[in-house]
């Protein structure tokens, strides 16, 4: 069954690219019908998804940040002295996934493992001044994209959007 027209979101992208370049993703190629897909929440969801990563991924293009890496740099910096289990955890991604992403976020000067003070065995995280600045700058850009990607939603709109958001998970 396929929806009418009027209650499909338009085709295009979601928000101008920064890049001046159009979304690789659209959410509805005409002449097709997608089916079923068009009234599951899932779906719409990950349509969205799609559209906010390839956005999110260009507002950051310079400074080489991925969304795992923007959470990690905000997680570093607002946990002082967390250790690379507490960063797995707290994003949802295995202790192996949280070494590669941190042996990347070192090897690009922004993070620094440091000895635990209550641990000797293990490691703290801690951003470097390069960090600091580099993540300074791209919250500037997140917020610029978040501004972008709601800028059709009034504020109570995207309150309740991220509360419904959180009922889902």
């Amino acid at each position: 069954m396929t929806l009418p027209p009027s209650s499909r979101r338009p085709a295009g992208p979601l928000a101008p690219d920064p890049a001046g370049e159009s979304s690789g993703f659209e959410p509805h190629l005409p002449g097709f019908d997608y089916g079923v897909l068009d009234t599951l929440v899932g779906y719409a969801i990950r349509r969205a998804q799609i559209r906010l990563y390839e956005d999110f991924v260009r507002s950051l293009a310079q400074w080489n940040i991925t969304p795992p890496r923007f959470s990690a740099l905000v997680l570093i910096s607002s946990n002082p002295g967390l250790k690379l289990t507490d960063l797995a955890r707290l994003m949802g991604i295995a202790r192996s996934g949280a070494v590669l992403l941190v042996d990347a976020l070192e090897e690009m000067k922004l993070v620094a493992r440091r000895p635990a003070l209550k641990d000797k065995r293990a490691y703290s995280l801690a951003l470097t001044s390069t960090g600091r600045k580099t993540l300074e700058a791209a919250t500037a850009a997140v917020m610029e994209h978040d501004a972008r990607i709601s800028r059709e939603l009034s504020p109570e709109e995207k309150e309740a959007l991220r509360r419904m958001l959180d009922r889902i998970g």
